[in-house]
């Protein structure tokens, strides 16, 4: 715990710094296209989860995650405590298949990290429309997933190959598409937006 107080004291400290000299470069916040292909494992998922596919009764997109060391702190051990305790597997060797999402017991694929995440930060309090899954390239060529926190203050990462918290500029992905804030059953462009299998499990 000592180790997250310490990771969230400087992370506090130092986002307005970040999110400036990110500004000059990439910026803090995604550059959002439009609307595009929703990931087959997703869809998938949709089918059998339709709750939590479903956009908001009322429409309203809830305003982006404001930043507090309480929150970070949270958001910190979360991140750190899944990716220890979720053994990272391929699709293909838990299910016998390419791509299927689901929420992870004790092993799973990238996706199935951010899914668990997802679901544990949204029982603490954070509005699902502030977590969103995302679809990227690692500098290999290989499809990934990662969960976008988006803040007041920029989007920023949690990855289950990396324990820390990176603004989204500071990570080393290609970033494709990811759920919309609007409708977690949609999905927005990033970049060119093409089709990949997320199956990445390198730890």
């Amino acid at each position: 715990m000592g180790a997250f107080r310490a990771f969230g004291a400087t992370l506090l400290l130092c986002l307005s710094v970040i999110a400036s000299a990110r500004a000059e470069t990439r910026g803090a916040f995604m550059t959002l296209g439009t609307a595009t292909t929703q990931p087959i494992g997703h869809l998938l998922f949709c089918q059998e989860n339709s709750r939590e596919c479903a956009p908001p009764v009322d429409r309203i997109t809830p305003a982006p995650l404001e930043l507090d060391r309480s929150t970070i702190l949270s958001v910190a051990a979360v991140n750190t405590t899944i990716n220890a305790r979720i053994e990272a597997r391929s699709d293909k060797d838990i299910y016998g298949v390419e791509e299927r999402w689901a929420y992870p017991a004790a092993e799973g694929d990238c996706e199935d990290f951010v899914l668990l995440k997802r679901r544990v930060l949204s029982q603490k309090g954070i509005d699902l429309a502030n977590l969103l899954i995302t679809v990227v390239l690692r500098p290999d060529g290989e499809g990934h997933a990662v969960l976008t926190l988006r803040t007041t203050q920029g989007d920023f990462i949690l990855d289950n190959l990396e324990w820390r918290i990176l603004a989204w500029a500071d990570t080393p992905y290609t970033y494709l598409k990811r759920q919309s804030s609007a409708d977690p059953g949609g999905w927005i462009d990033i970049g060119h937006g093409r089709d990949v299998i997320v199956s990445s499990v390198e730890q």
